[in-house]
């Protein structure tokens, strides 16, 4: 297991996940869309235990970085900073977000398989995006055998590692 998780998002998602991962004994790193300081004031409230750090700077520190933001700004991702990192994509296609995008919406090709060939030297491995953000913060602390995070990737290794 990995020691240090990077979380790429300060939204609701970016944030539970951050809570969890914190409760569950990870050195968490986490990037917003901006400085550090934007997020700040509500990173010392809500997860004051995390690293703070632009993205480039968070990419640095780890080897597992979850993708919580919209869909949409997967291409402004820099591929050579992903290399050989597993990149967990918790991201999905909302119109109302990310605008309107037929690609995303094409049967053949999964979301998860366009953030792969666009971050082709790293190992994507699809998880935390069917559940929301409030249920996983709800559940993650009961037994319930009805409630499982899905986790899906052509890198068993990787997939393993993220499981």
């Amino acid at each position: 297991m990995a020691d240090k998780l990077g979380i790429l998002g300060f939204g609701k998602l970016g944030t539970v996940l951050g809570q969890l991962a914190v409760r569950a004994g990870y050195d968490v790193y986490i990037a917003g869309s901006g400085t550090p300081d934007k997020i700040a004031l509500t990173a010392d409230i809500l997860l004051p235990q995390a690293h703070l750090m632009l993205a480039k700077e968070l990419l640095g520190q780890v080897d597992v970085v979850i993708l919580a933001f919209p869909l949409g700004k997967y291409r402004t991702l820099d591929p050579l900073l992903f290399k050989n990192k597993i990149v967990i994509d918790a991201m999905n296609y909302w119109w109302e977000t990310d605008g309107q995008h037929p690609e995303f919406q094409d049967p053949v090709l999964s979301t998860s398989e366009m953030v792969q060939a666009h971050l082709n030297q790293s190992h994507v491995v699809k998880a935390f995006n069917h559940m929301g953000y409030h249920d996983l913060l709800d559940y993650a602390d009961q037994s319930d055998p009805k409630k499982a995070i899905a986790v899906a990737a052509d890198d068993i290794p990787s997939r393993a590692v993220v499981a």
